[in-house]
């Protein structure tokens, strides 16, 4: 085979795993586009692309699409669309007895060995990761296994998909700006809740397990939806009643007993009390609780606490209540309803760069994860090496319009 690009047919396969943000559809829309291009300006000699169903799952069990050129054509109608097009899944390759838990390989088998048959027999040349840090990662891992074991070489190209952007060091990963965009138009309707019941505690809880970006992100284009609107002076329910009175987040500590004095107040003087909070908010004091009273943390595949199953939320609700004298609470979740939206219009032109990069990297055979490079001076798109990329990057809880947020609803 050529190493000409113009001369050698490339074998292009795209997958997503994890979970939902609203970049999926429109991540994978870009790259089909571009890759297209490639091929009618002959910067590549040919093209398959092919579509593992549910991530990893589909690699594992072999289960894939086969794109025509005519699907390629098609695929613009998904920038719209919320989800992904080829479906999701959690799947850790190196975690053998959970993938042979639920089938996705025999007893005995090694599922990175599985994986990189099933690249092999498809004749894969470049696949292309749309997912968070552990999607990314793995998928170097396993060219590099295909490499060492087996003398084959696959170039790996990412793209950055979470809500939560707290992936190193990427500036800003896709999805998180349409998902704080979401969350605060989901709050903007649930907060006339408020209306409903006397001393009303309403708390929203945002997704985020280390990272509280999302929730200060989701609290900012809130506020600024309740300064756009007018209200009569004269009656109830107002600027005052539908703002945000706290803001919670890991990176801040909470003092309970404190805010519960703070918040009382407000309660007394509005009749309600509204609440960001991010889900990984008071996780370790949760988990420390459970341990002491004996009982079982539920973890998913990657050794994760399962935050759904131990409820941050309803664990303030319960707290805070008493202190503040709560008649009603309501805890009400965003997060699926932002991560299922359709990338918006910062998001897709972020998408769209990093896509047209990513073809030029991967013709070039240059792995890595898009994004732009906080660590090089004008944070320039680039396949960031994948030893570098890194989950777990706090929110900045310094900069000066956060400060100046928690500073105006007097958290600070």
């Amino acid at each position: 085979m050529s190493d000409n690009a113009t001369e050698k047919t490339f074998t292009v396969a795209l997958m997503t795993s994890g979970g939902l943000a609203p970049c999926l559809a429109s991540s994978f829309a870009s790259l089909c586009t571009y890759w297209l291009e490639a091929l009618k300006t002959q910067k590549i000699g040919g093209l398959n692309v092919i579509a593992y169903k549910a991530g990893y799952k589909g690699m594992l069990l072999g289960d894939s699409l086969q794109l025509s050129m005519d699907d390629l054509e098609e695929v613009g109608c998904l920038h719209t669309m919320g989800g992904s097009p080829i479906l999701n899944s959690r799947v850790k390759l190196t975690n053998i007895k959970d993938c042979v838990k639920r089938g996705l390989c025999k007893e005995g088998e090694d599922p990175l060995e599985v994986a990189a048959q099933q690249l092999l027999k498809d004749g894969v040349s470049v696949i292309h990761t749309i997912g968070g840090d552990d999607t990314n990662t793995q998928a170097a891992e396993l060219s590099k296994y295909i490499l060492e074991k087996h003398g084959g070489k696959i170039t790996v190209v990412g793209m950055p998909k979470t809500i939560d952007n707290d992936v190193y060091p990427i500036k800003q990963t896709f999805g998180a700006d349409t998902a704080a965009e979401e969350g605060a138009a989901f709050f903007a309707n649930v907060v006339s809740e408020s209306t409903a019941n006397p001393r009303m505690l309403i708390i929203h809880e945002c997704m985020g397990r280390d990272s509280g970006y999302l929730t200060a992100a989701s609290a900012k284009k809130y506020r600024d939806i309740v300064r756009s609107q007018k209200f009569p002076t004269a009656l109830a329910s107002n600027a005052s009643t539908r703002d945000i009175h706290a803001i919670w987040i890991p990176e801040l500590p909470v003092d309970i007993e404190k805010e519960g004095v703070r918040l009382k107040k407000i309660m007394d003087e509005n009749g309600n009390v509204n609440i960001f909070l991010s889900e990984g908010s008071g996780v370790h004091d949760i988990v420390a609780e459970m341990k002491a009273k004996g009982e079982t943390v539920p973890t998913d595949a990657f050794g994760h606490v399962s935050l759904a199953k131990i409820n941050p939320g309803q664990y303030f609700a319960k707290r805070l209540s008493e202190l503040i004298g709560a008649e009603k609470c309501l805890v009400q979740k965003s997060g699926y309803f932002a991560r299922a939206a359709p990338s918006n219009e910062y998001d897709r032109t972020l998408i769209n760069k990093c896509a047209k990069t990513a073809v030029e990297s991967a013709i070039a055979s240059v792995s890595g994860c898009m994004g732009e490079d906080e660590d090089v001076e004008g944070t320039p798109i680039r396949a960031i090496e994948f030893e570098r990329i890194k989950g777990g990057k706090p929110f900045n809880k310094d900069q000066a319009w956060f400060n100046k947020m928690l500073t105006e609803i007097g958290q600070i």
